[in-house]
């Protein structure tokens, strides 16, 4: 399954930064070396490396329980390959606010794969608003859990306070949803009927 190659290579790639900090410094997202240097490929390659392990399990665990549902239906619709399209393209669309906000900033640099997980996540949401997340050890239904998630990250991104790129995780939530929407817009319909209908057993 394509999810399982993208966690391992993820995995892999980010394993190998933590110890060498030019590769690193080569595949984090660093908007001088983009629009000056025209490395557009940092665009994509920043969602392989991560900080720490803490940062990289966190998005990798959140990839392998919502990313293989996410697969199989994104399969049927364009098929076998459609969802390394969508998670790929995620990674760099939900780059390109923080970018264009910081082009000219030298000391802004980003990276890991939070964008391209959160595109997953609601895709997800979108398909089984009713799913049970599990926050820690609390369950919580998805939707509730979106809202939460947006609400949050619109907040933490324009109070500027932390590390997190709170803008990649919010245009990645954009883009899963308007990339399902786009590829079937019966998905839509079935959202609404589903989000009328709470259960839990979905």
């Amino acid at each position: 399954m394509l999810t399982f190659a993208l966690i391992a290579v993820t995995v892999l790639v980010s394993w190998l930064a933590f110890d060498r900090l030019r590769l690193l410094d080569r595949l984090t997202l660093w908007p001088p070396a983009v629009s000056r240097q025209h490395q557009y490929d940092r665009l994509l390659t920043h969602g392989f490396v991560h900080a720490d392990w803490q940062h990289l399990l966190l998005n990798m665990i959140t990839l392998f329980f919502f990313g293989r549902m996410v697969e199989g239906v994104i399969s049927q619709l364009i098929g076998p390959f459609g969802f390394l399209l969508f998670y790929l393209s995620a990674i760099v669309v939900a780059m390109l606010p923080s970018y264009l906000r910081h082009r000219n900033d030298a000391r802004y640099r980003s990276l890991g794969a939070s964008g391209g997980v959160s595109a997953v996540l609601f895709a997800f949401v979108l398909l089984q608003p009713w799913s049970l997340i599990f926050v820690t050890i609390v369950p919580v239904p998805a939707i509730l859990y979106a809202v939460f998630y947006v609400g949050y990250s619109f907040w933490m991104d324009r109070q500027g306070i932390d590390n997190v790129n709170h803008s990649a995780h919010l245009a990645g939530a954009i883009y899963g949803v308007l990339f399902m929407l786009l590829m079937e817009p019966r998905v839509g319909a079935v959202f609404l009927e589903r989000l009328l209908s709470p259960s839990f057993l979905r």
